[in-house]
């Protein structure tokens, strides 16, 4: 059994929203500081008590997590803006402390949470180079031998004598994370700093993490891109409201957290608007995962199963069904689905209500916001014409060994899995 890197346990952080830190360094601050305190005092016994409380109200980023993880595991932590990522990793890198609970770490840390942590500003590229090592605990020949391979992969070498405050942000990133992936930390902490570099740097920073981790080191690493977090990871730890909702492997993970995302909204049948002779019409429309349960969030390469209800209010001797599916962004129909194209032919419909069930096998439509728009129809009239009627979204996974977001191929429609190889001339 490999030996823990990490332990947490019950981690959790406490704020206080309306409270400011006291953190004077001079007498003026420390002064200024003084009568702001005792304004923002008077103020408060002048107020109402119920406004004077939610001034100052408890919030916790962070409750009761616990978890563990061995020598050389990836651990991708995914969640929702604002659900807790980063105030756990700045907790784990010790750049705050918590309200509750431990965190126990074997091994020296390097970690990337944001650009400008971990450097000063008033020093040169080759200097901070040389903090962050003896911060890790490096010797000087140590980071000597690493030096010319971080200046190399940062792209830095002609300014790296220059102070890193006149360093623009992409230059600033590159150097931060060749220092922290470098000088060979035993656990990497990385944040969604990365989506700052274009998209060779991403690519560079994705593949020497890659190569961190095969090398036996632990890696955490926070995305919003589940593509790099199927790729890069082993298992994945989804995060909700500061609390731990499910610590498994990477593939059930993200599509749990990708079942939950509704981007969208509920289908609202009341809210449709029709157009048609209403002979037949759609009551009801709803997408089903593959176990039958309804979601508005698929990964790529999912089958996509809809459910249509219709109602008929007289005999019909045929009817047509259509799906016109439109990329939102692009505001462009690119997927267009017809019943008899497909084998299904509805002859002498009878009063009454029916169900259709359309399955989309091994969706590749790129990761974006879609909306389906069904019509009820015989050559020459229109039965039933509901626009936008019901919406999901695709969200990136492992489909490709790409580990960048494809949302970069903006006019893109979906994707198509090919081989590719290297010939001889």
């Amino acid at each position: 059994m490999r030996e823990l890197a990490l332990e947490v346990e019950r981690l959790s952080k406490q704020y206080r929203i309306g409270a400011s830190t006291q953190a004077y360094h001079t007498l003026r601050e420390g002064i200024t500081g003084g009568l702001r305190s005792l304004m923002r005092r008077r103020t408060l016994d002048s107020m109402p008590a119920s406004q004077a409380n939610r001034r100052d109200t408890i919030f916790w980023a962070l409750k009761d997590v616990s978890f563990d993880l061995k020598r050389g595991e990836v651990l991708g932590i995914i969640g929702r803006n604002g659900a807790g990522k980063s105030t756990l990793l700045k907790l784990l890198s010790r750049i705050t402390e918590p309200t509750e609970g431990r965190a126990v770490l074997h091994g020296r840390v390097g970690s990337l949470l944001e650009i400008g942590a971990g450097f000063h500003s008033e020093l040169t590229g080759r200097e901070n180079i040389y903090l962050s090592g003896v911060i890790l605990g490096m010797s000087r020949s140590e980071i000597k031998t690493k030096f010319d391979a971080i200046v190399d992969f940062a792209g830095v070498a002609q300014f790296i004598d220059t102070p890193v405050k006149r360093y623009s942000s992409g230059m600033y990133v590159r150097l931060a994370f060749a220092v922290a992936a470098h000088l060979e930390p035993e656990i990497l902490i990385v944040d969604e700093v990365l989506a700052v570099g274009d998209a060779a740097f991403q690519n560079r920073c994705l593949g020497k993490m890659g190569e961190v981790a095969r090398e036996g080191r632990t890696v955490l690493f926070v995305s919003h891109n589940m593509g790099a977090v199927s790729n890069l990871c082993t298992s994945a730890l989804w995060l909700e409201d500061g609390k731990v909702v499910t610590r498994d492997d990477v593939g059930t993970t993200i599509n749990a957290y990708i079942k939950s995302v509704t981007v969208i909204g509920e289908t609202d049948a009341k809210a449709w608007r029709h157009s048609g002779t209403g002979e037949a019409r759609l009551i009801d429309a709803r997408l089903l995962d593959s176990t039958g349960v309804p979601v508005m969030s698929f990964s790529m390469g999912e089958t996509l199963f809809l459910e249509l209800d219709v109602e008929f209010l007289r005999e019909l001797p045929s009817v047509n069904i259509t799906l016109g599916i439109k990329r939102l962004d692009m505001n462009v129909e690119v997927l267009h689905l017809e019943s008899e194209d497909c084998g299904l032919v509805i002859t002498d419909v009878m009063p009454g209500k029916r169900r259709f069930r359309v399955e989309i096998p091994n969706c590749m439509l790129y990761p974006a916001a879609y909306q389906i728009s069904p019509c009820l129809w015989t050559h020459g009239t229109t039965f039933d014409y509901v626009r936008d009627a019901v919406g999901f979204s695709m969200v990136q996974t492992n489909v490709s060994k790409r580990t960048m977001p494809f949302s970069l191929h903006k006019q893109a429609i979906f994707y198509q899995p090919s081989t590719w190889d290297i010939v001889d001339l």
